[in-house]
């Protein structure tokens, strides 16, 4: 009899262990957020990336009743402030708001301090947008085919600009190239503005940007688009036709922002950061102030969505780079 107490008992502590820690792992979820969340912005303020944590933390905090505090750590195309996020604790209270150079810097940056994929787990891709490559109206470019035939004319002497070597316009620009059997020279600078300018200016042929970036200089008749890089015409750009159009059959390359945290959350409280995301992204005046202000097509996909999605992007930009030896700045 005693023999059979002492085994129940034992066992009755066993499965009040087990309940504990069972409730422990669930409390993360009953109770988050209990205290600010820190959006990681691995780039400087403006740009596209730090206004759309802001904007999201401003929804996040009127639902939830927390603080969502954007934390910008630039440099490194955006390695920086991943690296110092991958080393945070899982635990629901940081996430890394990313940019297209996510897939990207693993090719690029040799040294690179953490694994893309083992360290974070996706939240969601927020939304695409296509990029532009634009001219002076004065340049005798007014499609695709016009850049072809002078640059097959004069192999290596056109010029284009984008955000930085290594960067999705250079990329995409260098994979043009060799689908179109052309050479170009690249110019690379610190940012769309400044490349935007310059061609504006003359100073160089062509800028390839995110399409918000140029839109009012296109709309004040001082740039004309030739060229997007998305697989459909943007609503931004919608007498511009794509580079699928213009002749290269499947081409598409687009410029994403999408949200990670450090891999290891629990996933009732993923589940719960995602369902509140894709409540703010919902409303009809967010999506619009995206839509107008980045040129976004809003996305808002699930966790497996995204890994599949950055998975693809870094085996096919990895290619480029390596066929193309591409450095970063």
């Amino acid at each position: 009899m005693a023999l059979l107490l002492g085994s129940t008992l034992r066992y009755a502590i066993a499965a009040g262990v087990v309940c504990a820690a069972a409730h422990a792992h669930a409390q993360p979820a009953v109770n988050w957020p209990n205290k600010p969340v820190r959006f990681m912005v691995p780039f400087p303020p403006g740009g596209s990336v730090d206004p759309l944590a802001r904007l999201t933390g401003a929804r996040l905090n009127a639902s939830l009743g927390q603080q969502f505090v954007v934390d910008n750590r630039a440099g490194a195309s955006g390695a920086i402030g991943t690296a110092i996020a991958a080393k945070s604790t899982p635990d629901g209270y940081t996430y890394v708001f990313v940019f297209d150079t996510h897939a990207v810097n693993p090719a690029l940056i040799s040294d690179l301090s953490y694994d893309t994929l083992k360290d974070f787990a996706s939240v969601m891709i927020v939304g695409t947008a296509p990029m532009v490559l634009t001219t002076n109206p004065a340049r005798p470019f007014k499609n695709f085919d016009d850049v072809v035939k002078l640059a097959k004319a004069k192999p290596a002497t056109l010029t284009f600009g984008s955000v930085g070597s290594g960067s999705l316009g250079h990329l995409a620009m260098m994979l043009v190239q060799q689908q179109a059997g052309i050479k170009m020279i690249h110019i690379p600078y610190k940012g769309g503005g400044p490349a935007t300018t310059d061609a504006i200016g003359g100073q160089i042929d062509f800028a390839v940007t995110s399409v918000a970036v140029p839109g009012p200089h296109i709309r004040a008749g001082r740039l004309r688009a030739v060229v997007t890089t998305g697989e459909k015409r943007s609503h931004m750009n919608p007498d511009t036709p794509t580079f699928i159009e213009s002749g290269l059959p499947g081409f598409s390359a687009l410029a994403w922002w999408g949200i990670v945290t450090p891999a290891g959350l629990p996933k009732l409280v993923l589940n719960k950061m995602h369902a509140e995301l894709t409540k703010a992204y919902s409303q009809p005046d967010l999506r619009k102030q995206l839509t107008e202000q980045f040129g976004m097509d809003l996305v808002v996909g699930t966790p497996e969505a995204m890994t599949k999605f950055v998975v693809a992007e870094m085996a096919r930009w990895a290619k480029v780079v390596k066929e193309n030896n591409i450095r970063s700045d």
